[in-house]
């Protein structure tokens, strides 16, 4: 029997083609899909261990070598026995003493509670919000009920009735200091003069001479009133 000479066509060949390609393709693909997963994977290890582990460590090493008071808290301390922070304001009631800026913090179960460093926030309520004015107008009553020796017609401070943004402010304006050293004088017997000067001593100046306002920390200020030195 004679063979068969016959050429495949090229329709034949096309076939042959596809068939021989559609079983390379699984390897292809796997081949393509890892040149790009390897990378992937190395990109994500070197990041994670360069961000996740080298900077933060390099960053609290910074922290703790040239700014250590500042990366643990601000801490105030008297004979090595933690007070308070000096970024933090505290409550104070006493006659004695003077008093920070009303706060709005609320506690965990949602009580009103001044200075609650672990829910900081601030009122939420517009000027023309009818329970902020309201509120003020309350808190202006009782502060002029706290220092009746204010000569009538004094101005009084916007910091001493309304609540800052985070509730945590720890200064007070020079204004809402002057404010108050009548009802300390009387309570602590001193002249007017001499808290005035303690005031005036501890009168923090705008950050680089421009920004913000010349600010008392009151935690400090009230340590300066007991004589009491920090450390």
């Amino acid at each position: 029997m004679a063979r068969s000479n016959a050429r495949p066509t090229l329709a034949q060949e096309r076939a042959a083609t596809d068939a021989a390609q559609a079983e390379e393709a699984p390897e292809r693909t796997s081949r393509a899909l890892l040149r790009q997963l390897l990378p992937a994977i190395v990109i994500t290890l070197v990041l994670t261990v360069l961000l996740g582990v080298v900077y933060p460590l390099a960053v609290m090493g910074v922290g703790q070598t040239f700014f250590n008071s500042q990366a643990n808290g601000s801490i105030v301390s008297v004979n090595g026995k933690p007070i308070g922070s000096a970024l933090i304001g505290q409550y104070w009631t006493q006659p004695q003493y003077f008093h920070g800026r009303p706060s709005a913090t609320i506690n965990l179960q949602g009580t009103p509670a001044p200075y609650q460093a672990n829910n900081s926030g601030g009122s939420n309520l517009g000027p023309t919000n009818s329970v902020l004015i309201q509120t003020v107008q309350q808190r202006i009553t009782a502060l002029k009920a706290e220092n009746p020796d204010v000569p009538a017609g004094t101005p009084i401070p916007a910091d001493l009735v309304t609540a800052s943004a985070s509730g945590l402010d720890p200064d007070i304006s020079v204004a809402a200091a002057y404010y108050q050293i009548p009802r300390i004088a009387k309570a602590r017997s001193l002249s007017q003069d001499a808290v005035r000067h303690l005031v005036d001593a501890h009168i923090t100046g705008r950050f680089l001479g421009i920004f913000g306002e010349p600010r008392i920390n009151v935690l400090e200020l009230n340590l300066a009133l007991d004589g009491i030195s920090t450390n």
